[in-house]
């Protein structure tokens, strides 16, 4: 299937409604308990289990709207029915708390490797977007695989050592704003060696 433009601000909702449903969903439903079949669940559950299905659904849809998902959409809705499923068969939240976790240390992993290989797995993936020259692949790939695995790291810390709440704020906003850190930091980066796309 052909990749197909869509709206950013459509895309954009498709990408952050589910993550900002679940924010709310928790928020409404937290300390409260529900008996489904006899089995007692918090809200914590309550609300990964309808984060599950609405995050396959948002990811389909931007699939039929674009034509194609990315390496790291697909790993994400993966892990999501994977780590969350364990979360709400188990009745243990920890599987969904370190899912990120698993993305993270994954995408250090494979970036890593690459590196290893003396090439930047980053630049096969993200190369017509954002033409930079190779040297500039390399060093924000090894950047990034050193981010990837801090955030892991991070994570570990916050959901092992902190409550519920702050985990649930750092992953819904804690998170992204540092991503967003993380590339206005390396703006320089980018400029420095940046290349001309075709045709310009």
């Amino acid at each position: 299937m052909a990749a197909r433009t869509v709206n950013p601000w459509v895309k954009l909702a498709l990408e952050l409604g589910p993550v900002i449903a679940f924010f709310v969903g928790y928020m409404r439903l937290r300390g409260e308990v529900f008996v489904i079949g006899g089995t007692p669940y918090d809200g914590f559950i309550v609300v990964t289990a309808a984060f599950i299905p609405l995050m396959v659904v948002s990811t389909g849809i931007l699939w039929a709207l674009t034509g194609k998902l990315s390496r790291m959409q697909l790993a994400t809705v993966v892990l999501v029915v994977v780590f969350g499923g364990f979360s709400v068969w188990l009745n243990d939240e920890r599987f969904f708390k370190a899912k990120p976790t698993i993305i993270y240390a994954l995408f250090a992993a494979v970036l890593g490797v690459g590196l290893m290989r003396g090439q930047s797995y980053l630049a096969l993936v993200m190369g017509e977007v954002m033409p930079m020259r190779p040297e500039g692949w390399m060093i924000l790939t090894r950047r990034l695989a050193l981010f990837f695995a801090v955030l892991a790291l991070a994570n570990e810390a916050v959901w092992r050592l902190m409550s519920t709440d702050a985990w649930v704020n750092f992953k819904t906003f804690g998170l992204p704003a540092i991503m967003v850190v993380f590339f206005v930091a390396n703006a320089r980066l980018f400029e420095r060696h940046a290349q001309p796309r075709d045709g310009e």
